[in-house]
């Protein structure tokens, strides 16, 4: 759907109004609370636990050698990739250092070396997405390569889409399947790209994560236990990390052509919160806070659970819908509103066309 209203708030008379955006004042509140600060113990009891699980898991992989339980560590080390992945992207964001040199330091090392996702790539395709979420013509996120996000989309979609559009809503979860794949193809495809930066430096990490994975892989097994951990290690990171990322705006108001609210509307209609405890915390790295997130990057993520009631406070004040749903409900919503997107290639296909 589009946001054909994107401006919900009622706004004071020009004489009365408060200086300043309705941002700016926001972001003067989280300020003064302090929640811009870093949090460097935190990262490094974060990144101290995540690499020892990654350490642990290689290790129990070796150890259990030439057996399917090889398959349960499997299982173990798509969690861990996908917790890599989270803390790469805090560390993209710089909410664990300020500068730029060392964020991208570490980016490759964990990104590119430790779960070969392509550093450059994602953090140059995200901040597009953090700039205009959900614009169908400005968010890569929404580039209808497999899915339609739309109705509009759906009308003028040609191959692939068109093909799995009339039955995305029940494809959606086991396409996920295939997205850690996908991150690895996307990642090598874009070495490819001369504009890409630190070029020679990113084939030199990103090959080299996928020549010592091989090698290990079929080291420590025969070739048929091989593929099968490949398969399964691979395909349960995908789908951990696509489950990860879906609830945040999938089933949101969509934005389209001129439809550019100012920045708080922005990153607010068209994102969602998901509740849920320390374990929701812990599984969507923090991502579940996904309204505050947006709104402030680079703030720390223990610190996005402070920030919440600030923000909800705020857009309850401005009249500004403020939404936050059960992990089980984002997931309902973001299917219902990928079956209704593919509403015009099920009607066409009745119609023969």
């Amino acid at each position: 759907m589009t946001l054909d209203n994107p401006v919900r708030s009622v706004r004071p008379p020009a004489a009365k109004r408060p200086t300043g955006s309705d941002f700016s004042r926001l972001s003067k509140r989280i300020t003064e609370a302090g929640l811009m600060r870093r949090r460097p113990g935190y990262y490094v009891l974060r990144v101290a636990c995540v690499a020892a699980l990654y350490v642990t898991g290689w290790t129990l992989f070796v150890l259990v050698g030439d057996s399917w339980w090889t398959l349960a560590v499997a299982f173990l080390l798509a969690v861990v990739f996908g917790q890599v992945a989270l803390v790469s992207h805090d560390v993209a964001h710089r909410q664990v250092f300020r500068l730029r040199r060392p964020s991208a330091t570490f980016g490759r090392l964990a990104g590119n070396l430790g779960i070969g996702m392509g550093y450059e790539w994602w953090q140059d395709k995200h901040t597009k997405h953090h700039a205009n979420p959900n614009h169908e013509d400005l968010d890569p996120d929404v580039d209808p390569d497999l899915f339609v996000w739309s109705r509009e989309q759906a009308r003028v979609a040609k191959g692939l889409p068109r093909l799995i559009g009339r039955s995305q809503a029940f494809l959606f979860f086991p396409m996920l399947l295939l997205e850690g794949f996908n991150l690895h193809v996307a990642g090598v495809r874009s070495l490819t790209d001369r504009s890409l930066k630190h070029r020679a430096l990113e084939s030199v990490t990103l090959l080299g994560h996928v020549a010592v994975y091989l090698t290990a892989v079929f080291l420590v097994l025969p070739v048929g236990p091989a593929v099968a951990f490949i398969a399964v290690h691979q395909c349960l990171f995908g789908l951990y990390l696509g489950s990860v990322f879906a609830p945040n705006h999938k089933g949101m108001p969509m934005l389209r052509g001129d439809d550019r609210p100012d920045f708080l509307r922005r990153q607010v209609l068209t994102s969602r919160n998901v509740r849920g405890g320390w374990f929701t915390n812990l599984a969507l790295g923090g991502l579940n806070y996904q309204i505050e997130h947006h709104l402030f990057p680079s703030m720390p993520s223990p610190n996005l659970r402070k920030a919440q009631p600030i923000v909800e406070r705020y857009c309850r004040e401005l009249g500004i819908d403020y939404v936050k749903t059960s992990l089980v409900a984002s997931y309902r919503q973001t299917l219902r509103s990928l079956h209704d997107a593919g509403a015009p290639i099920r009607e066409a296909a009745r119609n023969g066309r």
